[in-house]
């Protein structure tokens, strides 16, 4: 199908989905938000537009008549930082995990409230802004809501002015989540980069080092305002003020 190019004073959307209904909601949904919107039916189509139009974000499927979204997926990540939403019937943990460590920053299981989409659409934009305003380089990253104050440069946390003692596994775990901010990273990816591939089942000890972790900051776990668990999948920081 043909989409004209959009205007770039507005965020761009490109929705890779070959339900037409799908993608009819989603154009009324975004274009009331006032963003911009490009779609495709198909991978091959998604990828083309993603080539020529550079999207702020791709909404995309999992389940494309010419080719599984895992590829297109993997295709985008060779050359585009664009956030992507997996929309997807998917819910299987093992495909959120596959489309997580393939390079998504987030995974809407369908059927699914506009809202929430919205939400995470608004989430990811914001950060994929943040990142390219700063660089998002290790050394300048910095947190600071007023309560929860976290400088990796310097190895500082506090709360509330008061430094907090943490191990070194509990600030390297904080430390990635803080890097990724807003992304799910993985248990299995947690596990990896920060005990060793051969840990990579060892779930308990990541619930108790979150659990920990959670405790210092102050984060209340039933309503988690700094790290947020994704059932069976991984946490994200989410810094919410």
């Amino acid at each position: 199908m043909s989409t004209p190019a959009p205007n770039r004073e507005k965020p761009c959307i490109l929705v890779i989905d070959d339900e037409a209904q799908i993608r009819h909601f989603l154009r009324i949904s975004l274009k009331t938000e006032g963003y911009e919107l490009l779609e495709a039916e198909n991978g091959e189509a998604g990828l083309g537009l993603c080539a020529r139009h550079s999207p702020d974000l791709v909404i995309l499927d999992l389940g494309l008549p010419d080719m599984d979204g895992s590829d297109v997926l993997a295709g985008l990540r060779e050359w585009s930082t664009a956030p992507v939403i997996i929309l997807s019937v998917r819910d299987r943990e093992l495909e959120k995990v596959k489309a997580l460590d393939l390079g998504a920053n987030d995974y809407v299981t369908k059927p699914f409230g506009v809202d929430e989409l919205l939400a995470r659409v608004r989430t990811q934009l914001r950060i994929h802004q943040k990142g390219n305003d700063s660089g998002a380089s290790e050394t300048s990253a910095l947190f600071d809501n007023g309560t929860l104050k976290i400088d990796l440069s310097m190895r500082i946390v506090s709360v509330n002015g008061e430094p907090v003692r943490l191990t070194p596994k509990e600030f390297a775990v904080l430390k990635v989540l803080l890097l990724a901010s807003g992304k799910i990273v993985t248990q299995s990816q947690l596990l990896k980069d920060i005990w060793g591939p051969t840990h990579t089942s060892d779930t308990h000890y990541l619930r108790i080092l979150i659990g920990r972790l959670r405790q210092k900051l102050g984060d209340d776990p039933t309503e988690q305002r700094y790290i947020q668990t994704e059932p069976g999948v991984g946490y994200r920081f989410l810094g919410i003020s």
